[in-house]
């Protein structure tokens, strides 16, 4: 059995979608608003003082904060629809060349499923990602998951697959992110 395992963000797509999404998720002034309010914590984890996650859920909780997870989802389902305007064709092509073999397709992503869910069930991809937590259906700023980036992949991999039962691994991603991904494979990429 071959396995076939997807970074997303720069990966399959051309650019970044979570930045994309927070476009999408607001009006132009909004999001230089936030963007402008994430500056301090842009410093600290550029400075060593926050990791990738905290910055993140830091950046997410800007945007989102007190926000229905309905409202959310509605949004998100919104902008999954230009998902495809996002993808490089080659990637993608690469990707369908698995799934036309047989190969088991997953997308692992720091991405947000609200978003990525769609467009993977619509394209019957699986999918491991990060995760938002909504306490009583309002979102409070933090993760359900930990952040799908770096150790944290290759541990969501091991958790959800049984390795062993694939005698080819391959994986595909684009930044120091993945390379706890592509350790995993006997056929690693990296764009």
């Amino acid at each position: 059995m071959r396995l076939a395992l997807f970074d997303f963000d720069g990966t399959l797509t051309k650019s970044d979608s979570f930045m994309a999404f927070l476009r999408h998720s607001s009006t132009k002034s909004g999001f230089y608003i936030n963007a402008i309010k994430f500056l301090p914590h842009l410093l600290l984890w550029k400075s060593g003082f926050i990791d990738n996650s905290e910055a993140k859920r830091r950046l997410v909780g800007l945007f989102f904060y007190g926000i229905s997870r309905s409202e959310f989802e509605k949004i998100a389902l919104s902008f999954s629809a230009h998902i495809d305007s996002l993808i490089d064709p080659s990637r993608l092509k690469l990707l369908l060349d698995h799934k036309e073999r047989g190969d088991r397709v997953v997308i692992v992503s720091a991405s947000i499923e609200c978003y990525l869910l769609p467009w993977c069930k619509q394209n019957g991809i699986e999918l491991l990602c990060t995760k938002l937590a909504f306490d009583d259906d309002i979102f409070k700023g933090e993760f359900a998951t930990p952040n799908c980036y770096g150790e944290q992949k290759a541990s969501r991999i091991k958790s959800y697959l049984n390795l062993a039962k694939y005698n080819e691994i391959y994986a595909y991603g684009d930044s120091a992110g993945d390379d706890q991904m592509l350790a995993l494979s006997n056929h690693p990429t990296k764009f």
